[in-house]
């Protein structure tokens, strides 16, 4: 006799000694509707009533719908390499079959069937470029801290850069570095792009 059966022993024991369920519950720790399903299965059954009941369903309807649609599903993965969702919408379509995801991941997984791996598309990078040497030259600065700034002119198709420091972002450093970059670039510049900050648009720049 396990531990569980002498316990529910014990308590209708209690309670055909003292006649009275309210006692037997509170002395016992239990509720009445408890006592009374052991007293119920303790005069259907005996002693073997007190033992726990699986609850485990005998049949398992649901199961024999699973075992006889696996090879259709794994026929579907192997033959036409589909993953779980789109196996779902071709039995539905085929075979007039309605099975949840899980159900079919359950398949898979139950057959090692390895996941599908999706080649990775390459990704196209478009160089932003012009055709001719100095037809386009990108200006910008940067402060890299405080009383230094950095001036920097690149060449968009050939990529050819000059680089200069100055204390501030001003309109006299800015020609000062533009007739840097018309003295270091190896070809004529023929246009010049910026930001529009404040020291590219002043009237001696424009000028």
């Amino acid at each position: 006799m396990n531990q569980e059966i002498h316990t529910r022993l014990r308590w209708i024991k209690h309670y055909q000694a003292s006649g009275n369920l309210g006692v037997t519950c509170q002395r016992c720790g239990i509720s009445r509707p408890t006592l009374r399903k052991w007293l119920q299965r303790y005069e259907e059954s005996g002693l073997a009533g007190l033992a726990n009941i699986s609850r485990r369903p005998h049949s398992t309807p649901n199961k024999k719908i699973f075992m006889e649609q696996e090879q259709i599903i794994l026929l579907l993965r192997h033959e036409n390499n589909l993953g779980a969702r789109r196996i779902q919408n071709e039995l539905k379509r085929q075979h007039q079959l309605s099975l949840s995801l899980p159900t079919i991941h359950k398949v898979l997984v139950k057959n090692k069937v390895k996941p599908l791996r999706r080649p990775k598309r390459e990704k196209r990078i478009l160089r932003y470029s012009r055709p001719i040497p100095g037809e386009r030259v990108q200006l910008d600065t940067c402060k890299i801290a405080p009383g230094i700034y950095q001036y920097t002119a690149i060449d968009d198709c050939t990529r050819y850069q000059v680089m200069e420091i100055y204390p501030a972002r001003t309109a006299a450093n800015t020609i000062l570095f533009l007739e840097k970059v018309i003295e270091e670039m190896r070809f004529p510049v023929q246009s010049i792009q910026t930001d529009r900050g404040r020291e590219f648009f002043a009237y001696k720049v424009q000028e």
